[in-house]
């Protein structure tokens, strides 16, 4: 196949470029179908470049300049490298550098292109000069050169009169040797040379009128009315190779492009003389005094920069910035020419749960209400605000109802004190300040601990409810002993009243004494910790007992929190209503803290299942 592809071509050659191009495509499809080798394409294209003229080359090399991706895919780039690179080598040999310099110099960027940086073959590693390149001019004195530069040309300045002699065009032009080797710089007798010459050169360039100014001044002067357009598209012209006719140096002094071309050489050779370059020797060094000769002039050459026209002074920036940009390549180069890589992404290390639900994607909130309008219920963005305002359509009604009435009465809650749990201190506060005339007392007594408080108020509490059930018991025939106990009462409860308040405060606890805010003190934790180990637990007879009595389980195990999905759960894993009720009470006990007989009975008696509340209080 790879011989048939190149017999093949020999008929096409003679077919337009596009013809050419569709070939080449083809045998490319062939080779990512393992048809023919991946070297193919490139060796088609090397025999069509051998085969065709400059000018139809030129037309055909702008296929390979837009396929460089193609060349760069896994399968063509390690077998076609070296075969791309012989084409274009062969290529740059046929071209003259002087007279195809946009041919030649799309060839080079195709090749930088296509090559990584770290391609060897494509980097100067050792910081080597061409020093092949030579520029000649006349360096004798002879009838020749004095006919030429008529002995002596003078031109006028803006300083005085400059004269362009042969010692001039000598100095001017032997500048370039230095430029072509910066490494003779380090030998002092060709320093002293270098630091004449150029002096020389600079002084000419200021104090030398440039053409450019005068023809832009008039120019201006003339076609103010003319658009910037116009003016920017005016032609430039690049000369590729310098011309030393002598006869030419007046001209290339008034030419600003020439000006721009030896000024950025100066500070191209000054930029490797003082940077440090891995490859020197230790005696190429410059000292302090010819660095400093070097900053100054350096600080001319950007003057003289700056003002030649057109945009001098944007341009001296732009070669400032190339400048220091090349400073990173030669640190580069001096690291070794490392490749290029990627950084690599940090460690991932496994989220955590609360990471990993804050990534779950949320269902957007229009489709979470539409959902629920279609159920005709309400969405309030919380899941215990949706179900309450579920509950009943009519929100005030369901207020009202008798269930939510859960408040007992003063003496059946102040009746089991024996067994408080943490709540329970918070809720007889709330239970005296509804239902007892004697909660609110003026006094100018501070209220001592909490504890104390309520262990009186308890106290107070029982002894009322007993001599109101000994007073409903008394007959008529025993109704002055009535009286005597109930003229007795208000003497009694006044030394009540009077000793809870000399008992709240006592003698060497002045300092613990305070006011009590509406539910906190400073004495709440050692309270709470007494509480919790009074509270009764639910035994097993008594679980037994009250799940056999409950004749709504789902009702209570509603309010005690659980979902319906858990009363399912219930439902399932149970055979019968009473073993579903003491699954659900087991697991009450089990996982909340305040799970106790208090409560409970609290519970039921809301829920106004009173069966069970009986089956529950004897136990």
């Amino acid at each position: 196949m790879d011989q048939a592809f190149r017999d093949k071509l020999l008929d096409l050659l003679v077919e337009d470029p596009d013809t050419l191009e569709n070939y080449v495509c083809f045998c490319i499809e062939s080779c990512r179908r393992h048809m023919v080798t991946p070297t193919m394409p490139v060796v088609l294209l090397g025999d069509i470049f051998d085969a065709l003229t400059l000018n139809k080359c030129e037309k055909m090399f702008t296929y390979v300049e837009n396929g460089v991706n193609i060349w760069k895919e896994e399968l063509f780039f390690g077998a076609c490298k070296n075969n791309l690179l012989r084409m274009c080598n062969d290529l740059l040999r046929r071209l003259s550098r002087s007279q195809n310099t946009v041919f030649c110099g799309r060839i080079l960027l195709f090749l930088a292109k296509f090559f990584p940086f770290s391609e060897r073959s494509g980097l100067n590693i050792v910081s080597e000069f061409n020093l092949e390149n030579v520029t000649e001019f006349g360096g004798d004195i002879s009838s020749t050169l004095r006919d030429s530069l008529d002995e002596e040309m003078v031109v006028d300045s803006d300083k005085g009169k400059l004269s362009i002699d042969y010692n001039l065009y000598c100095k001017f032009w032997s500048l370039q040797d230095f430029f072509r080797s910066p490494n003779t710089c380090y030998n002092k007798l060709q320093w002293k040379t270098f630091v004449a010459h150029s002096g020389s050169v600079l002084s000419a360039f200021s104090s030398y009128k440039l053409e450019a100014v005068e023809l832009q001044k008039s120019k201006l002067n003339r076609l103010k009315t003319v658009s910037a357009e116009l003016t920017e598209s005016k032609e430039q012209h690049y000369f590729a190779k310098f011309l030393t006719n002598q006869k030419l140096l007046e001209l290339q002094l008034s030419d600003s492009n020439f000006r721009r071309c030896v000024l950025i050489q100066f500070l191209i050779l000054f930029q490797y003389l003082t940077s440090t370059v891995k490859f020197k020797m230790e005696s190429q060094e410059l000292k302090s005094d010819q660095m400093e000769w070097v900053k100054d002039t350096t600080s001319m050459i950007y003057k003289l920069l700056g003002e030649t026209p057109p945009d001098g002074k944007r341009f001296a920036e732009c070669v400032k910035h190339i400048l220091k940009r090349e400073e990173h390549w030669n640190s580069w180069k001096n690291d070794g020419c490392p490749e290029f890589q990627k950084p690599k992404p940090p460690p991932q290390t496994e989220p955590s749960e609360d990471v990993r639900k804050a990534k779950k994607r949320r269902r957007p909130v229009g489709d979470i209400v539409k959902e629920y309008e279609a159920q005709e219920k309400v969405f309030m963005g919380n899941n215990e605000l949706t179900k309450l305002w579920n509950l009943c359509p009519d929100n005030l009604a369901a207020c009202r109802t008798k269930e939510r009435d859960f408040m007992p009465s003063l003496e059946s809650y102040m009746a089991g004190a024996q067994q408080r749990s943490g709540g329970w201190g918070w809720r007889a506060l709330r239970l005296l300040a509804r239902r007892s005339p004697h909660f609110f007392v003026h006094t100018n007594n501070p209220i001592g601990r909490l504890p104390d408080y309520l262990d009186d108020m308890v106290k107070r509490v029982t002894r009322e409810v007993a001599v109101k059930a000994e007073a409903n018991n008394t007959n008529g025939d025993s109704a002055n002993s009535n009286d005597k106990s109930i003229k007795q009462e208000p003497a009694e409860e006044e030394i009540t009243e009077d000793q809870m308040e000399a008992d709240l405060i006592k003698e060497g606890d002045t300092n613990d004494i305070e006011q009590v805010p509406d539910s906190t003190h400073v004495g709440d934790d050692d309270y709470d910790k007494a509480a919790r180990s009074r509270v009764t637990m639910l035994s097993p007879a008594q679980l037994d007992a009250v799940a056999a009595k409950l004749s709504d389980w789902k009702k209570l195990a509603t309010k005690l929190g659980y979902k319906p999905d858990e009363i399912q759960h219930f439902e399932t894993e149970n055979a019968t209503d009473h073993l579903r009720a003491k699954n659900m009470l087991q697991l009450w006990c089990d996982d909340d803290e305040d799970a106790s007989v208090e409560n409970l009975l609290y519970i039921l008696e809301g829920l106004q299942m009173m069966e069970a509340c009986e089956a529950l209080k004897p136990m």
